[in-house]
């Protein structure tokens, strides 16, 4: 009955997390209204900012998930709670996710979080490239494989470390750990699989680019 959204800034800078302050968020195919309960009860925590509506608008990352969300959800009383993570430490990442286990262990409550993964070329200022992998797509498909197979540990630390070590621009990091931290601190045994992976194209050369995609389910590990 309701569903959280954690996605990451593209254009406004916060070292923290910030709640949306509209009350509908209108889709082509259905509104979803704001739960406008949940937003008071995490702003009283002290922890979050308000998102101006002019932020809220520009930022594409949670506006992607909303005509899927009406659609499936349609029919169904459901109400939506829109998470900005800016540019957390490692400290505030494993804070806001003792913050936000409690909903996990809620089992009408469901979450969406947004991320890409590799975004790489010289426009992104990316071009990783171990050659054993063969072609440049081989060794970016590498790079990411290693980083979900680390989400799927459930280990935030782990992916941390896999971040530091090879800097990968997964744009949606913050959410990612911010979640990896929720799944730890919570009661209920989450277990995390990977479905599909495709890269918006395949790169043979150093002047290509492309953004991989990825997308990873969430379920009680009976």
């Amino acid at each position: 009955s309701r569903v959280f959204l954690l996605g990451p800034s593209h254009h406004y800078y916060t070292p923290k997390c910030a709640l949306s302050t509209a009350t509908v968020y209108k889709t082509p195919v259905g509104d979803l209204p704001i739960d406008l309960e949940v937003i008071e009860e995490l702003k009283a925590t002290g922890k979050f900012e308000s998102m101006d509506l002019r932020v809220d608008e520009a930022e594409h990352s949670m506006e992607m998930h909303l005509p899927y969300l009406a659609k499936v959800f349609e029919g169904h009383p459901v109400k939506v709670v829109p998470i900005l993570v800016g540019a957390l430490n490692a400290d505030n990442e494993a804070m806001y996710g003792r913050l936000l286990a409690k909903y996990i262990d809620d089992p009408t409550n469901f979450f969406s979080v947004s991320s890409d993964f590799c975004h790489w070329g010289s426009r992104f200022n990316y071009m990783h490239y171990d050659k054993k992998y063969g072609a440049i797509h081989k060794s970016i498909e590498a790079l990411d494989k290693m980083g979900m197979d680390i989400i799927e540990t459930g280990d935030p630390d782990a992916f941390k470390e896999y971040l530091l070590q090879y800097d990968n621009t997964i744009c949606g990091r913050h959410p990612i750990s911010v979640f990896l931290h929720m799944t730890r601190n919570c009661s209920t045994k989450i277990k995390i699989k990977f479905l599909r992976y495709e890269q918006s194209s395949q790169c043979k050369s150093m002047r290509d680019s492309s953004v991989s995609y990825a997308s990873a389910a969430a379920k009680v590990d009976a």
